[in-house]
């Protein structure tokens, strides 16, 4: 069967394809990433970031750093040879908001080609903005809302709906320029962040939806606020928290009398942690006045923006989430082919008078059914945490926390057995299980429970599930084995499918054509 998100033509490995090197020269910031290739969800194959503060200092003088200006040299000096040891051609190179603005940004230019060997394209406030916008479909395809990236020396803004963008704004208010610019004080600041939001009546826009948080600054404070929560999957991209609490919780991170006091503080990276409050506070008073139901926060920024702007239109067509799950699949499974035939054979397990699936949760089951096997080469005693773990942290885009959990429930139950007779759901970890929905709980111990009978039945390889169908009939699920593969049966298979069939209330009956 061919899936609308698969596509038979992506190189196999690695090697295969042509990797991507963005260097993102930022105002605080200066970062490389290569990116495996120009693929729908391109796993990152090398990440560094130096904290130079090039814009520190810009506001109130006209001009980049001089110390900050040598860290970055040095830096980009250091990201060329990376990208020669790793034989990257395509080399990509943008500076934002500093070096923009800059009396002395084109000196720094010029010494910034030589060190990293390629062209430095200066975005303008609005290709900074679109390229955020860009990020934020790039993660989350169905955005709707408004996206706000807040680097070191400005915030852009964009209205993001239907995979389109329509307002957008430039803002002078990114972390180190509101040091600048405010002297270093918190309430002189905030007349300037009320001032510069006052001038922008679209933002009303974004009332009852969703504001899309994009920036290492506000990453860091989503990091605090998991650990005041104590939330146990530590993921940033898909992270929400409703606005009044966002609110509230950005509030005290501004009032806090000393940085060093906040809980989990020590994770956060010492040049960041002072524009923290400063983040905190741009995101307070932006939150008050465009009144969104809730924040989402987004790793995908204007370097993942490039990288989408340089995809065909098929490739961005792509659903992220599914492309990632295929592309893993086919690196990390047994078989693709296989993975591809539990998508098709689950369908039946999910149809009437099963369980009833929105289009939504077949797209999440359909994942689920992909990445179901990417833990075989591990112990098996231990095959159902290690898949747990590598798809809960799992680089993926186009889902939400709940969504992911699910995938990782499905995974660990598909290897440890789950059902009202095997008591190993009772091993997983009670906090995950507490962040889903009953139903979503239920799902993933049916999910779990088809796959884990499929592996029995078909031993992994393709060319057998697709040939034994399921079915309901009065009262019963019922797996029919044709005569090429009734040896298949045992009393392992029957157990597991006895477990599958109690899940959707049904009595179980393995039958021969």
């Amino acid at each position: 069967m061919k899936f609308p998100w698969s596509r038979d033509d992506r190189p196999v490995g690695l090697d295969e394809l042509e990797p991507i090197s963005v260097v993102d020269i930022g105002s605080n910031s200066v970062r490389l990433v290569v990116y495996e290739g120009a693929i729908r969800s391109p796993a990152p194959l090398f990440n560094e970031k130096v904290l130079c503060g090039l814009g520190r200092t810009v506001a109130s003088t006209g001009k980049l750093d001089a110390d900050a200006v040598e860290r970055a040299i040095e830096a980009l000096r250091r990201f060329h040879a990376i990208n020669r040891v790793l034989s990257v051609k395509n080399v990509r190179v943008i500076a934002t908001a500093a070096v923009r603005e800059a009396a002395n940004g084109p000196e720094f230019i010029a010494r910034g080609e030589e060190a990293i060997g390629a062209r430095i394209a200066v975005l303008s406030g609005a290709r900074e903005a679109e390229l955020a916008a860009m990020g934020t479909l790039m993660g989350i395809p169905n955005a709707n809302g408004i996206a706000g990236d807040l680097g070191g020396g400005s915030l852009e803004l964009i209205d993001v709906a239907s995979a389109k963008s329509t307002a957008s704004a430039t803002l002078p208010l990114g972390g180190l320029r509101l040091i600048d610019t405010s002297g270093n004080k918190l309430d002189k600041a905030i007349e300037i962040v009320d001032a510069s939001l006052a001038e922008l009546p679209w933002l009303s826009a974004g009332e009852g939806r969703t504001f899309y948080a994009v920036g290492g600054t506000w990453r860091s404070l989503a990091r605090l606020h998991m650990d005041l929560r104590k939330y146990p999957l530590r993921v940033m991209h898909g992270y929400s928290i409703e606005s009044r609490a966002c609110i509230d919780f950005c509030d005290s991170i501004r009032r806090a009398k000393k940085i060093a006091d906040i809980r989990g503080i020590e994770d956060i990276a010492r040049p960041r942690r002072e524009v923290l409050p400063y983040g905190a506070l741009v995101l307070e008073r932006l939150l008050r006045r465009m009144k969104p139901k809730e924040v989402v926060f987004s790793v995908f920024g204007v370097r993942e923006g490039l990288v989408f702007s340089l995809l065909s239109p098929a490739e961005r067509e792509r659903d992220p989430l599914l492309a990632y799950c295929e592309d893993h699949a086919r690196l990390h499974s047994r078989s693709l082919a296989h993975a591809r035939e539990l998508c098709t054979w689950t369908d039946a397990v999910f149809s009437e008078p099963g369980p009833r699936e929105s289009a939504e949760e077949q797209r999440l089951r359909h994942a689920a059914c992909l990445l179901s096997d990417v833990g075989w080469r591990a112990h098996p005693d231990h095959r159902g945490e290690q898949s747990l773990n590598i798809v809960a942290h799992a680089g993926l885009g186009g889902i939400d926390h709940e969504g992911r959990i699910f995938l990782a429930l499905t995974v660990y139950f598909r290897h440890v057995g789950t059902g009202r007779v095997s008591g190993a759901e009772d091993e997983l970890p009670t906090a995950l299980k507490s962040l889903v929905s009953r139903r979503t709980l239920k799902r993933a111990r049916i999910l779990g429970a088809a796959i884990r009978s499929a592996h029995m039945l078909s031993i992994g390889r393709p060319g057998i599930i697709d040939e034994t169908p399921l079915t309901y009939e009065g009262g019963k699920l019922v797996l029919t084995l044709p005569p090429t593969h009734r040896d298949l049966d045992g009393e392992r298979l029957r157990r597991r499918f006895e477990v599958l069939a109690q899940l959707v209330d049904q009595r179980p009956e393995i039958r021969y054509s």
